[in-house]
């Protein structure tokens, strides 16, 4: 055990640990995750509706190192032994917590694997740069960076459960997809609205050519995913948005 700096106390292995995970799984925000509302349509009319006002409970602040052990912890045991592997208890044994402390932050074990999938993949992964490309490389850089880690080794038994619990489908659905395609969606319509993007497209195709390669390849292993694969997706897809004789979305580096 180190010292805490604090005269007398010296910190524990659980701290110890604690910040060894939190400097790896640590991203720039940690959510508490809720459904997200259904999806809406492109229309010709410009944004989207607006989102709902996101609502914080009362009482003492979420510990994000307590957040970052718990998604390393569930994917740990995603990779290890599936769905089947995650329980609350074991959870909890594994980040040294009380079980409460796990059941205050997340309701079932369905809501504690969709957080730990959306905290390794964030859920708005297009910010707006200004520029379509820029957007849509973004959000699928999230994919390159979040199968680089646990995520991706647990992804095949993540994916084989979901085919046989249709409510952890629809929950990784609804609190993981449904946000991040929103976020991609919401590019697009930026692009449109700056003359990048063109009229007529399937919104919904588009957005799974942006992301199946990610998908596709860390299942099966047969080809990698790198930076260059991530420009790569998005060129193609911008040959087939694009605006013809408009204004042309060059790369910016």
């Amino acid at each position: 055990m180190a010292s805490t700096g604090q005269p007398g106390r010296m910190r524990t292995r659980n701290e110890e640990r604690a910040d060894t995970i939190y400097s790896y799984v640590a991203k720039p925000r940690f959510l508490t995750v809720k459904p997200s509302p259904e999806p809406h349509a492109m229309s010709k009319r410009g944004a989207p509706r607006t989102r709902a006002a996101a609502t914080h409970g009362v009482g003492r602040p979420r510990d994000e190192r307590i957040d970052a052990e718990v998604a390393f912890a569930v994917l740990s045991a995603l990779k290890e032994g599936g769905y089947r592997a995650v329980t609350i208890d074991g959870i909890a044994q594994r980040v040294g917590r009380a079980r409460t402390s796990i059941y205050r932050r997340w309701t079932s074990k369905r809501s504690l694997v969709a957080y730990a999938v959306l905290s390794e993949m964030g859920d708005d992964p297009a910010a707006d740069t200004g520029s379509v490309r820029e957007d849509l490389e973004a959000a699928v850089g999230t994919l390159l960076n979040a199968f680089a880690g646990p995520l991706g080794r647990a992804l095949a038994g993540l994916v084989a459960d979901m085919a046989q619990d249709k409510a952890l489908a629809l929950t990784i659905r609804k609190q993981v997809l449904t946000a991040r395609r929103r976020s991609m969606r919401e590019a697009l319509i930026r692009g449109r609205n700056r003359g990048e993007v063109r009229d007529g497209l399937d919104v919904e195709l588009v957005l799974d050519m942006l992301t199946a390669p990610f998908y596709y390849r860390t299942l099966f292993g047969h080809a990698p995913i790198t930076l260059r694969t991530t420009r790569q997706v998005v060129a193609y897809v911008l040959r087939i948005i694009e605006v013809e004789g408009g204004r042309k979305i060059h790369h910016a580096r």
